[in-house]
């Protein structure tokens, strides 16, 4: 009897710390990241809305370009830096082998130029008073421009050697601040291996793609507007610096970069932002309400959105039923189930769940 209560005993414990264990995973589950965009009239939507990531303007991956232990680093997360800073160097035990062996190589190429310019001045002095002949001359200074040759050769190998050591080691380059951190001291790191992100630029910029129907409206200094996923009810003034010529082939869209004209210090590197394009008022009297292909998904119950709901600090998704019209160049017309001004999901309608909280990037 003793024993069956102490085995139910341990059984409640390990069911106990085994509920704990899952509810811990289920709170540190990510929120899924939802682009969308507003529901608009047919022939009179002047502005469209994409997503995008906020950067400052100049990110430096720090690597060696040597191999080796690391054995000091000077890099934490947040740490600010200044140029010409030493921030990580390396045992450098082969670099400084390779230099030793070209300091020896140097030494004696130097020997070997001193002992042929002596020759040379004997052999010249035997040959002005006829005691030699010109060929003996002519080795002679043939053999002291190759010592010489060496001896310029073995120097810029112990200069190259010299850079190999240097590569070692790893300055800040500019002013900023570390974003990210890959590395721990005594790790073996390879030629080129990211060890750390510099964040080195002055001004916040954002990175999105914007699709092929869209990008011949998209022109350098465009004035946009900017909101912030995480900083509510606050809107920023934003400019196209780069509209890239070609797509990329990974997102199928052009890549656009937008300089943050009133940045703000609670705008954070990797934040997901929300840029508004205005490419002006069409006149129009049509009323058909108008959404993305994309974002019409379809069931046993027939078409339907997911609008994204803000309620208090949390963002969900709800699925919406709809009853669709013809399909438009500018996407499907709405007969009912929507209004203008809402906001849906124009992505991964296949992962989405009614009353999922999401989060918009």
């Amino acid at each position: 009897m003793k024993n069956t209560t102490v085995t139910f005993g341990l059984l409640l414990i390990t069911v106990f710390f085994m509920s704990c264990a899952e509810e811990k995973k289920q709170q540190k589950a990510p929120l899924r990241p939802v682009s969308y965009q507003e529901v608009g009239f047919l022939g009179g939507n002047s502005s469209r809305t994409f997503s995008g990531t906020a950067n400052t303007d100049k990110v430096i991956n720090l690597s060696f370009r040597n191999n080796g232990i690391i054995t000091e680093f000077n890099l934490k997360i947040g740490q600010i830096v200044k140029k010409g800073q030493l921030l990580a160097k390396l045992d450098n035990v082969q670099s400084r082998l390779n230099y030793e062996n070209s300091l020896s190589s140097l030494n004696s190429a130097k020997s070997q130029m001193n002992t042929a310019k002596l020759s040379l001045n004997r052999v010249r002095s035997l040959y002005e008073k006829g005691s030699t002949s010109l060929s003996d001359y002519e080795d002679a200074k043939n053999q002291y421009r190759t010592a010489v040759d060496t001896f310029e050769s073995a120097k810029r190998s112990v200069s190259i050697q010299q850079e190999q050591i240097n590569y070692g080691y790893i300055y800040a380059s500019e002013n900023g601040v570390i974003a990210a951190v890959n590395a721990e001291i005594d790790e073996n790191v390879r030629s080129g291996q990211n060890i750390a992100v510099l964040h080195a630029g002055k001004d916040m910029e954002i990175a999105l793609g914007i699709p092929e129907n869209t990008i011949n409206q998209v022109n350098k200094n465009m004035p946009v507007v900017i909101h912030m996923s995480s900083l509510k009810d606050k809107a920023f003034d934003g400019v196209i610096t780069e509209v890239s010529p070609s797509i990329d082939q990974n997102t199928s869209t052009y890549p656009v970069r937008v300089k943050i004209t009133n940045p703000s210090q609670n705008i954070k590197s990797g934040m997901a932002a929300n840029v508004t394009f205005e490419f002006g008022k069409k006149q129009t009297d049509n009323k058909t309400l108008v959404v993305p292909a994309k974002s019409v998904g379809e069931d046993a119950n027939g078409n339907f959105v997911f609008l994204i709901e803000i309620s208090g600090d949390k963002t969900i998704a709800k699925k919406q039923p709809i009853k669709v019209g013809k399909l438009t160049s500018e996407g499907f017309a709405v007969i009912e189930g929507v209004s203008a001004g809402q906001k849906i999901a124009i992505a991964g309608l296949q992962t989405l769940l009614d009353g999922q909280e999401v989060k918009l990037q």
